[in-house]
Order: C-alpha cells, then sequence, then structure tokens
C-alpha cells in the first residue's frame, strides 16, 4: 500500500523515467505479496478466501496492464505529455509536430489489444466478488459499501476502456494518418440554451491529413441560413414556443435533445445549402471548451482584441465570453472587419498555441480536460462511419437519450428568443419520489437587471426575461398527475422511447419561475435506481434527490448520474 501511494504521487508528476522505475518496484513488491497470498488458495472453497485470491490475481491483470503500458508509452512519452530528458519536438514546424503525434498514436494504438485483455481478465476477476455475503461493518470500518463502490467503478472504468478501444485503434484514421478527414465544427452558445446545449452560432469546415490541420471555411451560421434558396415551414414546437419565427433554420435545427437526431434535422437543411461539404464527421462545442482552453494557455489576442479566462464584472462571466458578445451582438454605426469571424480564428489561435508548446507541458492537462468536457457534454462527437459511431454513442460522448428501461429522467430547456439570459439564471431541481408517485420542483432565478436592449443605443442586449420550453422525458408509460406553472398548455406525447411532459414558462430579471411536475410510475418498474441524464452545455445544475425520507443526492449535476 505503501508502494502504491508513492507510485500514485510519482504518476502526478507525468515523468516516464521515474513512474518506469516506481512501477517496476512495484510490481516485484506485488509478486511477493502474489506468492504469499497463494498459501491460502487452497481455502478458495470458503468465499472470503475465494473472492481474497479474485482480487489479489485481478491486481496480477492490472499491474501487467500497467507495465504494459508504459512500455508501449515510453519511446514516445514526450509527445502524449510526458516529461523524459530533453525534447526536440518543440524545434519542429508546427505541421510537422502534428504529423509526428499522429504517427506517435499509430505506433501506439497497434499496444492496444493485450492491455484491454488484460483490463477483462481483471475485471472478470472482481465480477465474481459478491458484496453482499460480507457484513456492512467490522467493528468501525465499513465493508459491504466500500466493497460495492470499488467493484462498480473499476467495473465501469474497465468497461469504459473496453468500449472506447475501437475508437482509440482509429484515433490516426481519424486524424487523416491515410486519407483526408472533413470534419464540421458547430459551436453552441450555452448562454443562449437549446436542446443539445445551445444555439448554433458559429460553423467551421475543418480538414486534416497525416496531422496536417486547416480551416477550409468558417463563419457564423447565419451565412449558412442565407446559402439556402427556399426553407422549409417552421415545425409546430417553434411555431409554438419561438417569437416571431415561422420558417425553419439550420440556427434551430437542434431541437431533439438526442444529438444524432438533431443532427438528422441540420442534415435535412444543410443538404439545401450551397455551401455544403461532405464531412466524416461532426464536433459540437459550447464556450466552456473556450474558456479551458484559454485558463490552460493563458490570454490570447487575435485582430488586436484580447481574450482572457479572467472573470467579468460587465456580466460575472469570463471576459472573453463578454468581448465575443460585444464583437458580435452589439450593433454599431461602421463596417466591423471580421466580426462573424473572429470566434473561429480566436479557436485557431488556440490550437496553434496548444502545439507550440512541448507536449510535456500542457498536452496531459488538456487531454484530461477535453476528456471531462466530453463526460459533461460540452463537446459532442458524431461520425458518418457506423462503428465509430457505434464506439462513441456507448462510452456516452454523443448526446444520445439513454434508452434503459430503469427509472429514468431527464429535463431539457430551450431558450427561445430570451436573449442570452442562461449566462444569469441559475436552476435548482428537486425530485421527490414516494411509492410510485414523483414530484419534479424546477426553480428558475433570475437576479439580475434588464440589460440596455436599444438598438438606437447600440445596447449589448444579454440579459432580458427567458423564454423557457421545457420539457420532462420519464420512464415511458408513466401518468401524469399535474403540471403546475407553464404559461402554455401542458402536451403529453412519447418520444425517443420516453414519455414527455411539455411545458413553457417565462423567467422575468430579477425575478423567478417555478414548474412542479406530478407524475405515477409504471407499475412494476422498480424504484432501486433512477438514471438522471444531463443536458448538454448545463453547468452549475443543482439537484436534490429524495426517495421517501432519505436524501440520496445532494449536488451538482456534472454528468449523468445513476442515484441508487
Amino acid at each position: 500500500m505503501a508502494s502504491a501511494r508513492e507510485l500514485k504521487n510519482v504518476f502526478a508528476q507525468n515523468d516516464i523515467t521515474l513512474l518506469k522505475a516506481k512501477l517496476g518496484d512495484f510490481s516485484k513488491e506485488y509478486q511477493d505479496f502474489g506468492k504469499t497470498a497463494r498459501s491460502l488458495y487452497w481455502a478458495s472453497f470458503i468465499p472470503y478466501v475465494g473472492d481474497f485470491r479474485a482480487g489479489v490475481e485481478a491486481g496480477e491483470y492490472m499491474v501487467k496492464a500497467g507495465v504494459e503500458s508504459v512500455a508501449a508509452i515510453e519511446p514516445y512519452a514526450d509527445l502524449i505529455g510526458f516529461k523524459k530528458g530533453e525534447s526536440s519536438f518543440v524545434e519542429k514546424s508546427s505541421e510537422d509536430r502534428l504529423q509526428t503525434a499522429v504517427l506517435t498514436l499509430d505506433k501506439l494504438v497497434t499496444k492496444i489489444d493485450p492491455i484491454a485483455a488484460d483490463i477483462e481478465a481483471a475485471n472478470a476477476k472482481i465480477a465474481t466478488i459478491n458484496p453482499n455475503i460480507y457484513p456492512k461493518k467490522f467493528g468501525k470500518t465499513i465493508i459491504r459499501e466500500n466493497l460495492v463502490n470499488v467493484k462498480e467503478q473499476f467495473e465501469g472504468v474497465a468497461s469504459l476502456f473496453v468500449k472506447a478501444k475501437p475508437l482509440i485503434k482509429r484515433l490516426p484514421e481519424i486524424l487523416g494518418s491515410d486519407e483526408e478527414k472533413t470534419y464540421l465544427i458547430l459551436y453552441q452558445n450555452d448562454k443562449e440554451r437549446r436542446a443539445t446545449g445551445g444555439f448554433l452560432t458559429f460553423y467551421a469546415v475543418f480538414k486534416v491529413k497525416g496531422g496536417k490541420i486547416t480551416i477550409a471555411s468558417s463563419n457564423d451560421i447565419y451565412s449558412l441560413d442565407e446559402s439556402i434558396s427556399a426553407h422549409p415551414t417552421a415545425p409546430p414546437e417553434i411555431l409554438t414556443y419561438h417569437k416571431g419565427v415561422s420558417t425553419f433554420n439550420i440556427r434551430d435545427s437542434n431541437l431533439s435533445p438526442d444529438f444524432v437526431e438533431s443532427v438528422k434535422l441540420f442534415e435535412s437543411l444543410y443538404q439545401k445549402s450551397g455551401a455544403r461539404v461532405e464531412y466524416d464527421g461532426i464536433i459540437a462545442m459550447d464556450s466552456k471548451i473556450l474558456v479551458d482552453m484559454l485558463t490552460i494557455f493563458g490570454d490570447t489576442e487575435v485582430s488586436g482584441v484580447r481574450f482572457s479566462a479572467e472573470e467579468d464584472q460587465r456580466c460575472d462571466c469570463p471576459q472573453a465570453i463578454y468581448t465575443l458578445f460585444d464583437i458580435v451582438d452589439r450593433p454599431v454605426g461602421y463596417f466591423r472587419e471580421n466580426r462573424k469571424g473572429i470566434l473561429g480564428d480566436l479557436m485557431y489561435a488556440l490550437f496553434y498555441k496548444a502545439i507550440g508548446y512541448s507536449p510535456s507541458k500542457y498536452w496531459g492537462t488538456l487531454m484530461q480536460t477535453m476528456y471531462k468536457n466530453m463526460e459533461e457534454k460540452h463537446i459532442l462527437l458524431y461520425f458518418i462511419d457506423k462503428e465509430l459511431q457505434q464506439s462513441v454513442e456507448q462510452i456516452n460522448f454523443a448526446g444520445r437519450i439513454n434508452i434503459n428501461k430503469g427509472d429514468y429522467l431527464h429535463i431539457n430547456s430551450v431558450n427561445f428568443a430570451g436573449a442570452k439570459a442562461n449566462l444569469f439564471v441559475s436552476e435548482e431541481i428537486e425530485s421527490q419520489t414516494n411509492g410510485k408517485s414523483r414530484e419534479v420542483t424546477v426553480d428558475f432565478r433570475n437576479p439580475y437587471p434588464h440589460s440596455d436592449c436599444s438598438l438606437e443605443r447600440g445596447g449589448l442586449c444579454l440579459n432580458a426575461t427567458l423564454r423557457n420550453w421545457i420539457r420532462l422525458y420519464v420512464l415511458k408509460g408513466s401518468k401524469l398527475i399535474s403540471f403546475e406553472g407553464s404559461l402554455k398548455k401542458v402536451q403529453t406525447y412519447d418520444e425517443l422511447g420516453k414519455t414527455v411532459f411539455e411545458g413553457y414558462l417565462e423567467v422575468p430579471t430579477q425575478g423567478k419561475a417555478t414548474v412542479i411536475v406530478k407524475y405515477t410510475l409504471p407499475s412494476g418498474v422498480s424504484t432501486d435506481s433512477l438514471l438522471i441524464q444531463k443536458q448538454p452545455g448545463v453547468t452549475n445544475q443543482k439537484w436534490t434527490v429524495k426517495f421517501g425520507n432519505k436524501k440520496v443526492f445532494d449536488g451538482i449535476l456534472d454528468k449523468d448520474k445513476e442515484v441508487k
């Protein structure tokens, strides 16, 4: 245990040489421990001893996977964020750095199968352990709950790794190692929330071949809409809840909370565009990506404008967010050069900042941050290739509504013509379950004053009354008892394998609004656990989940969560 703690501390230092040495020490100690443990294996017919053996053998597989992983990455350590002596990487040109990194990935992923096999073998051993045969406590030591937690966490990590294997193995291909790939980048403004995270504000066509990256085109979403000669009539949702919109535009196409379904709506309009290009995938991202990159790489200047992750008192938000709104949205009486392309130029500048440093300085942090953003749905992925798409769906990076048959809850809010009010509005949600009935309360609060929205005065209209179309996706077959707080007629229907309760509310500036939805669950469903799916793009959404008199979750919902 002491050796393991030391190994963990060394890993955090990102020093591959030291890590390899310490892992070697730990491996030897674990082998000695394993030899000692085998003296007890004759008694494996006793459940506790059998579980002990399973745990020790699982550990052996994991140590082997660790040794194999370090051996695989050591020759390329500097290129994936580890320190390894003096690096010549920064002496290369930007294009050479990327090509080197992509070729490195190509070599690394060939080692993924034996590592995955060891992790699967370890998981098979852990799976045989039954925590229910253990006492809840032994003295003051909690036994059963700790075993359950460790087992679930390990199974989750192992499952994630195995499911992600097809994606990992094809990373070089995704990055154009064999042939050029084209991706559509969609920027979702989460401050004007839409079903899949935010209002589609900006797009770019991104090409990559052998590590060479180019932006073929970039513009705001309105220019894409203008490239369509005839728009169809808006669907009922827009006609009902949007303000003064009667046609269906690309910028309003992300209507479904399921990203794949929204991509289908997007594509139905995009194929009519004169600016359409064939693409291999879509990457949607929101403002948190921008702020995280500025946090990692520091202030960045584009077209004479400085962008920073520092807090701006004018909006209690990052300076970069306010500055972008000020450039793009504030009306002015003169031509403002590159107004529409500024966001694309900023993302491009940050990208080249990222590859301008030695990978050991920032790449580890950057990769961890981007992985976390995919977990929290600030990045959504969609691939034309069916195998790749299946892989990102399995690891929950595709923004899909879960098709599980168990107890379920997803709350989806859409800001239709409510300025950038989601920048100022906070949400608190409480779910109270009693037997087969549930009451869900959603409180919206906006403590900030109304913005100056006068076009004549050149006002920057950020905060205004939030016009919120709200949908609760619940277990199919649930029956609505009441829906309080909706300003329009409440709708009930089935969609995406769920039952949906739909309403509409408005949150005034310096005011609040509440909806309370009561419903019964279908008979036969177990309420032992509740899967809550987070809406993409949402941050700091406070949840309280109660079953009877017991509070089982109280905190920020930052990713999908199964509450037991």
